[in-house]
């Protein structure tokens, strides 16, 4: 008996609806891109593995996916590392490649090897798959896009405000509105974290805290007891929980916490930046808000760091998110270049425009018209007038055999064709066609202005 096929968990076809579906989301993402002024550019699906390894933390480092090296991957493996059961060391010997974890490692990369040939800043925006061993779940996937914007090559805070007028842009445009666009600041992370006297435990903490949403205030404080920090810095971090007011206002509790502080102070005074400088702008549709809980786990955050969380009313996980990374390009050598961008969560934003039935109806995997065939000689008639209607952007298709009509129909009526067209020898010999609504089923005989005008509408 044949194997019935599957498909990796984490993985997903996507049938011909959904890919139309998802590229129109892509489509409004490049157009917004291009107006903001960035530059596409791709890289390779997989990195050697050092180019990926210890820059996402200990936790993202084991959700990397390695790549066998090919051949007899083992032969070179010392036998006492094999009977060592050291998964670690062995993965290091027979694995020298990674599928990509996101594409701003990937970038800092490409900066580096292409710093000669790059005009500073430089603003680029990719759209490509990524992978990670996730537990796949509604939202989280092992095979994902990320549609990234990022600018390296300045540290002006101007580039923050300009990235938060993307996303709203870019989600305006999708006709996701209510979005919010949380906002915090790793410096104010570092100086809390010293002033509770934790600051040997930085990535610990913020690792935790980056929880909150998932696991709760008791998680977190939990999961930091697991890693060293003690109750009395625990205590000491409940104001971050409870802080209230508007932005001013939570900034004025926050630099009281954080006066010791040189680091912390220095982070509320670029979020103070970055805040009014927006708030004089104006948003079309998104919320800015300040949340001094966001950390995003990975380790090279630096600066302003965001989240994007969907409507109210939506159970989805973030649907994008990025922030400030001040020298991600000198882990391969190029000190001194600062960067920040942002990510789109495509399969998230996907699932919550399905949800909110925010897709055009004009965004349809079908064509306009179907010409029913009757036969060779009809066929090629119809063939001469579905050319010219394809010259002028009518989306049009013959059915290929000519079979019984109530097929023919069927097919059309299953694809949710508008509508199709008939021709005999009577419409031949009169250069016309019948022309029949699919949703009223009303015919008419029309020439060929009348039928590119109505099949157009």
């Amino acid at each position: 008996m044949a194997q019935k096929p599957s498909i990796p968990k984490g993985t997903r076809d996507f049938n011909p609806e959904q890919v139309v579906k998802r590229n129109y989301i892509m489509d409004v993402l490049k157009s917004r891109f291009t107006n903001y002024g960035y530059q596409p550019i791709e890289t390779p699906s997989f990195e050697n593995a050092q180019t990926l390894l210890g820059k996402y933390g200990e936790e993202g480092d084991r959700l990397i996916f390695k790549i066998l090296n090919s051949g007899d991957y083992l032969r070179k493996v010392p036998s006492e590392l094999l009977e060592s059961k050291d998964s670690a060391r062995t993965t290091a010997k027979i694995s020298e490649k990674a599928l990509r974890y996101d594409l701003t490692v990937p970038f800092a990369r490409y900066v580096v090897q292409n710093q000669n040939e790059i005009t500073f800043p430089f603003k680029r925006y990719q759209i490509q798959p990524v992978w990670r061993a996730d537990r796949p779940q509604r939202g989280r996937f092992r095979e994902f896009y990320q549609c990234d914007a990022d600018v390296v090559g300045s540290d002006s805070l101007w580039q923050e405000v300009e990235l938060i007028q993307l996303y709203d842009d870019a989600f305006t445009a999708l006709a996701l509105n209510g979005v919010t666009i949380k906002i915090n600041n790793r410096k104010i992370l570092t100086g809390i974290a010293q002033v509770i006297g934790a600051e040997d435990k930085l990535i610990d903490f913020t690792v935790a805290l980056d929880k909150l949403d998932k696991i709760g205030q008791d998680g977190v404080k939990n999961e930091m007891r697991e890693k060293g920090i003690s109750d009395t810095a625990i205590d000491k971090l409940q104001v971050l929980f409870t802080l209230k007011g508007n932005a001013q206002e939570q900034l004025g509790q926050l630099t009281e916490l954080l006066t010791s502080s040189e680091q912390g102070l220095k982070g509320i005074e670029e979020l103070q930046f970055v805040v009014k400088a927006v708030e004089d702008l104006g948003l079309q549709s998104a919320r800015l808000d300040i949340d001094v809980t966001l950390a995003r786990g990975l380790d090279y955050y630096t600066g302003a760091i965001f989240e994007v969380a969907p409507p109210e009313g939506v159970v989805m996980g973030s649907i994008g998110g990025g922030g400030r990374y001040d020298d991600l390009t000198g882990i391969f050598g190029l000190k001194q270049v600062s960067g920040v961008g942002v990510s789109f969560g495509l399969d998230r934003i996907y699932l919550v425009m399905e949800e909110l039935g925010l897709f055009p109806d004009t965004v349809a995997v079908r064509p306009s018209v179907l010409f029913i065939n009757f036969g060779p000689q009809e066929a090629q008639y119809a063939l001469k007038t579905i050319k010219q209607l394809r010259a002028t952007g009518v989306a049009t298709e013959l059915y290929p055999d000519a079979v019984k009509m109530a097929k023919q129909m069927g097919y059309a009526d299953r694809r949710g064709i508008p509508f199709t067209a008939l021709a005999g020898t009577d419409e031949m010999a009169s250069n016309t066609f019948t022309l029949k609504n699919m949703t009223t089923g009303i015919q008419q005989t029309v020439d060929f202005d009348a039928l590119t005008s109505m099949v157009r509408e």
